[in-house]
């Protein structure tokens, strides 16, 4: 009775079921499926991989080879100008070499880490003073460091822009 509803419902529907199990085709000797191109799991994580590095590397080359061209622009035009204004082509070709960066040269320059007194290392727990110095717990007082800050002439300039003097007239107009 179940095998018969069972016929009849892939004679409607056009589903069959899967006649075996696929091997991977990298022959590697696990089972792939439709979903991963029948490959098995690694070697489709290997394909995709090399397929993004791939891409990357293409994006990289065409990235240098658009900088290489326009490089290339600049000292056709360089070239071009006549010997009589050779003083405006050295000021264009300074500043045209102060626009391009190397491309190995794109890391920031690392922030101070230490404190400022005794050279302890303070990393994310250090303290920024108003002075502009970085302090470690112990240093982080301006008692502890000398701090060079004004904090009373800070503190009347902050209490005047905060409260406005507000007088009233002496006569009251009509």
């Amino acid at each position: 009775m179940a095998q018969e509803s069972w016929k009849m419902e892939t004679e409607e529907t056009g589903c069959q079921p899967p006649e075996g199990p696929i091997l991977c085709s990298n022959n590697c000797g696990f089972f792939g499926s439709a979903t991963t191109m029948n490959l098995c799991s690694q070697c489709y994580r290997n394909v995709l991989s090399k397929q993004t590095k791939a891409a990357e590397a293409a994006a990289a080359i065409s990235a240098v080879h658009s900088q290489t061209t326009a490089l290339e622009r600049q000292h056709k035009i360089l070239k071009v100008e006549p010997e009589g204004s050779a003083q405006p082509s050295v000021s264009l070709a300074t500043s045209s070499s102060s626009d391009v960066k190397p491309l190995g040269s794109s890391v920031p320059p690392s922030k101070p880490n230490r404190c400022n007194l005794c050279n302890k290392r303070v990393g994310l727990t250090g303290f920024k003073c108003r002075c502009g110095g970085l302090f470690c717990s112990l240093h982080r007082y301006n008692d502890k460091h000398n701090c060079s800050f004004d904090y009373k002439s800070a503190g009347r300039e902050a209490i005047s822009k905060a409260n406005p003097i507000i007088k009233a007239d002496k006569i009251e107009k009509i």
